[in-house]
């Protein structure tokens, strides 16, 4: 068994985290995921101003004390903080563990940037292919204390690690006598436990639907005993907060995450195939995950600046908010169409956010805010020309005029792109512990090399509750859970319900029109649904939700994280039998509750006599590599 645990899930997380994991109970490699999105544009700004740096910083500042325990307890460190610099953060570290007086064997894994490679158009700052984790995995088969990289996937600071300790062959694809599946399924049970992890203390009650349930003031990492056969435990160190249940896996496997396929750099997972079981207290069990080779090219996350944008929010308190509204509106973009040299900005869009309540016993509670956003590739036209324009109203507007904060200069956003390249187009090298450079070989066979993979067939919709059930109109979340995320442009959000009655309900109810109508955000995108019976699951994807990514800020919640919840408290007719203070439907058609311990992953998929709810249902294109 080999135990890896987690202890950064973003740029950010808690600093105490590495501590605590290396010294809260045993482990044998502790891996720390600072890379997104948007911290690749950030690193990529740094590097703008100082060639030497484009690597997370707070990482070196956690090894000053990190380093001596995890050599005392003979622990491992795997990290892609390396960012667009892992050959200078290793250097780094080197001159680190000098100064602290640690020995250590550091390594590197570099050939994920391509930014120099071809053209990718203006502005680009980064282009950094997602590898997989054989570059880590050759690194500490070369004894490395210490592997750092650049751009791998989340789940890769595991696939690596595993990889090495159990002698799995990422370029085969073959099996063998010990695994029938080949160390395909292997390395794809150690991608969703990678996935699991990645994503720090969203595994163990942090960012959950059902918080209130537990002590999530301040919840421990979370670490995965994995074992040879590509099975592993999702559990956290005794004596911290938090929990790992059913309910915590099951949102993280949601999270980001599509349909049947999750195609990697090392090997396709099939999400239909995972199977979880509690295994005791803080401690559930994934199965059954299957493998398949994986596409023959890898992604490519692409950053530029994509302009210059400029916010005001202007506060109307009291009565008359919509009139208010209108007329600071209308002032507004009487000054914007002004004479020149003023020059109206590209984008110009306006919000007004109904805080406010009648009656209100406090000023703040009795206003409601109006958001104007300004886009232009013009920093001068976003600037003094939109902040000068607001803030030359305040005596002669609409009464109680004031903003949240003065208005400023504008300040550049950033667009993230998707892009694909064929594997045999990128370098990845393993920079072991001596200098030595070894090329890392890519897969023999991928999943386009022979023919296209066959299509997932669609999984059958469980049996339907019984007609003419009486039903109560109150919020979904009283029978879901829900988390919900970003992925560039588009956004995901996955529900799950804990009772199988409950999901019966759920996967007949929450159809793609059902969502559109719940979420009218939602309308008139490409909206496409997944179901996953083996986790009592529906995952939908929404394409261009978010426009053109995070960093670009399009949206009040420019990362969907709280899309999930927003769904949640949208009421409907949901059946009185499924409610918390009802008595519950029978879950199974079998006589049991659902509560007997197999929780729907007792090889049923929840669903009993109905045909084919092995997979999830399909109405998107081929995935792209994630």
């Amino acid at each position: 068994m080999l135990r890896i645990g987690n202890a950064s899930g973003f740029y950010g997380d808690r600093f105490d985290a590495l501590r605590e994991m290396l010294t809260g109970g045993p482990l044998d490699v502790v891996t720390g995921d600072y890379l997104a999105e948007l911290t690749m544009l950030i690193l990529g700004r740094d590097r703008l101003k100082d060639p030497r740096t484009g690597y997370a910083k707070t990482f070196l500042r956690q090894l000053e004390e990190g380093l001596g325990l995890a050599r005392e307890r003979g622990v491992r460190i795997v990290t892609n903080a390396g960012g667009l610099n892992p050959a200078g953060l290793a250097d780094a570290v080197r001159e680190l563990a000098d100064r602290v007086g640690v020995p250590v064997r550091v390594a590197h894994v570099e050939g994920d940037d391509l930014l120099r490679r071809r053209k990718w158009g203006d502005g680009v700052l980064t282009a950094n292919a997602y590898l997989g984790g054989a570059g880590i995995a050759a690194c500490l088969r070369a004894g490395a204390d210490v592997v750092v990289t650049g751009r791998v996937t989340d789940a890769a600071l595991v696939t690596g690690p595993a990889a090495a300790h159990f002698g799995w062959d990422e370029t085969a694809g073959a099996g063998n006598d010990r695994w029938p599946g080949g160390d395909l399924d292997a390395l794809a049970g150690a991608v969703v436990a990678g996935h699991v992890l990645e994503c720090g203390t969203q595994a163990t009650g942090g960012n959950y639907s059902f918080f209130a349930r537990h002590d999530v003031r301040r919840p421990g990492f979370p670490l995965a005993e994995i074992h040879a056969d590509g099975s592993a435990v999702i559990t956290k160190h005794d004596g911290t907060g938090g929990v790992v249940d059913l309910g915590t896996v099951t949102a993280q496997l949601l999270y980001e995450t599509g349909g049947a396929r999750y195609p990697g750099p090392d090997v396709t997972a099939r999400l239909d195939t995972v199977r979880l079981h509690q295994d005791g207290p803080d401690r559930v069990r994934i199965t059954g995950v299957r493998g398949e080779p994986p596409p023959p090219g890898l992604k490519v996350g692409l950053n530029r600046i994509g302009g210059w944008r400029n916010e005001v929010v202007f506060v109307l308190t009291g009565l008359d908010v919509e009139a208010k509204a209108r007329l600071v509106r209308a002032q507004v973009e009487d000054a914007l169409d002004g004479p020149a040299p003023r020059r109206r900005p590209a984008e110009v869009r306006w919000e007004l956010s109904r805080t406010d309540r009648p009656d209100a016993a406090t000023e703040e509670t009795a206003s409601a805010l109006l958001r104007l956003v300004v886009r232009d590739s013009d920093p001068e036209t976003v600037g003094r020309a939109v902040t000068g324009a607001a803030v030359e109203l305040a005596l002669g507007s609409y009464p109680g005029f004031h903003v949240t904060a003065p208005p400023g200069k504008g300040a550049p956003y950033g667009v993230f792109e998707a892009a694909s390249i064929d594997r045999g187009e990128v370098t990845q090298v393993a920079v072991l512990p001596d200098g030595t450079r070894w090329p890392v070989p890519c897969p023999l066979r991928t999943a386009g090399m022979d023919a296209s993979p066959p299509v997932v067939p669609s999984p059958g919709l469980p049996p339907p509750l019984p007609a003419g059930l009486p039903t109560r109109r109150a919020p979904l979340g009283a029978v879901a859970g829900a988390r919900s995320g970003d992925k560039g442009g588009d956004a995901n959000v996955g529900l799950w319900t804990e009772s199988e009655a409950a999901w019966r309900w759920l996967a007949h109810e929450l159809t793609v029109e059902r969502l559109c109508q719940l979420l009218p955000e939602v309308a008139g995108l490409r909206v496409e649904r997944h179901l996953l019976p083996r986790l009592r699951a529906v995952n939908f994807t929404v394409r261009g939700l978010l426009g053109e990514g995070v960093a670009a800020q399009a949206r009040f919640d420019p990362q969907a994280k709280a899309l999930g919840e927003w769904l949640r408290s949208r009421h409907l007719d949901i059946p009185v039998s499924l409610l918390p203070d009802a008595p519950r439907l029978t879950d199974r058609t079998d006589g049991t509750d659902g509560t007997d311990g197999t929780d729907g992953t007792d090889g049923t998929d929840g669903t009993p006599g109905v045909p084919g709810t092995h997979g999830i249902h399909r109405t998107d294109a081929p995935e792209a590599p994630q």
